[in-house]
């Protein structure tokens, strides 16, 4: 019998520079590696030239004003002289107003959907929630012009008036238009991204938590109160900056409500201007060199605030993420 010899293994060499693209000896798996990780670094680079941009075109106002532009309540574009503070004012008392009225509401509704609703309603009211979140600002707006503003002018700021009328707070005449309306409008869309932000952190605490109050003989207030709320607390936290980091970049539809006058007044009812709405007013008009780097520096203020409040809001919700990992081990 003849013997058949066995072929020769064939030896495959890898290239030399297949290595330069990463660990995988798979030209294909190294290709895909480093076209992902390109994509990756381009919204790096994306965020750092807008940020060098916007740098760029404030360097008028910086050398004009330098640190005063963010202290001087002055905004006077026919005497070129521009402060940013009532923007600023406006920006943060509309925000954290918005944060007081929306936060309540949003873990209520974040708590029952997680913990207390039965099965077959948590999908249709979830569903209800997420769908605010789709609506676009400008119908938020016209619907604060419309609806909203009337009822405060007629109802709301007229009864706060006469019950609260001695703080300063709640004092002035009944505009309808102004922070107080600007806040219930910016508190209104934030509610369903702290709500679903909120309920995706809930859901993600462990189940043994719940059985462990639940063995011990805690009620279901208190399952939530004493096992849910503390582990959450981190990632609840971070729903909520999240929220006012979708407050401070508002623009349509608190520009539509907030009256638009660049002053700082301790009445909720008076009209007020934030960051988002003098960029939205005065730049398609502004002609002046000076006029432009002021709206800039503006823009850069906004862009660095909202940056910073998203990196710590996922961060924190990160911190939640990781703990739900550790409690499975």
């Amino acid at each position: 019998m003849s013997s058949v010899s066995n072929p020769p293994s064939i030896v495959r060499r890898t290239p030399r520079w297949l290595p330069l693209l990463g660990r995988s000896a798979n030209p294909g798996d190294a290709v895909f590696r480093s076209v992902s990780r390109l994509f990756a670094l381009l919204i790096l680079v994306l965020v750092l030239a807008m940020a060098a941009q916007m740098a760029f075109a404030a360097e008028e106002s910086f050398k004009e004003f330098g640190w005063g532009f963010i202290t001087s309540q002055k905004w006077d574009p026919v005497g070129q002289r521009y402060g940013a503070l009532p923007f600023i004012f406006g920006t943060v008392v509309s925000s954290l107003l918005a944060l007081l009225l929306a936060v309540p509401v949003a873990l209520g509704i974040a708590i029952y959907l997680s913990e207390l609703a039965p099965l077959w309603l948590r999908k249709p009211i979830g569903f209800l929630v997420e769908l605010l979140a789709a609506v676009p600002s400008v119908v938020y707006g016209l619907w604060g012009v419309f609806v909203l503003a009337p009822l405060m002018a007629t109802t709301v700021e007229p009864a706060l008036r006469s019950t609260l009328g001695f703080l300063p707070l709640f004092s002035g005449p009944n505009q309808g238009f102004g922070m107080l309306s600007g806040g219930v409008i910016l508190a209104i869309m934030i509610l369903p991204t702290i709500s679903s932000v909120s309920r995706e952190v809930l859901q993600a605490v462990p189940a043994n938590l719940r059985e462990g109050a639940i063995a011990l003989g805690a009620t279901r207030w208190e399952v939530v109160r004493v096992g849910v709320l503390p582990y959450a607390r981190p990632g609840l936290v971070g729903a909520v900056i999240l929220g006012l980091g979708r407050a401070l970049g508002e623009t349509m539809a608190i520009t539509m409500l907030i009256g638009n006058r660049p002053e700082i007044s301790a009445s909720l009812f008076a009209p007020s201007y934030t960051m988002a709405s003098v960029l939205a007013n005065e730049f398609a008009e502004a002609s002046q060199d000076l006029h432009l780097a002021a709206l800039a520096e503006i823009s850069l203020l906004l862009f660095a605030v909202t940056l910073l409040l998203n990196i710590v809001a996922r961060l924190l919700v990160w911190q939640v993420s990781r703990g739900e990992a550790k409690g499975a081990r």
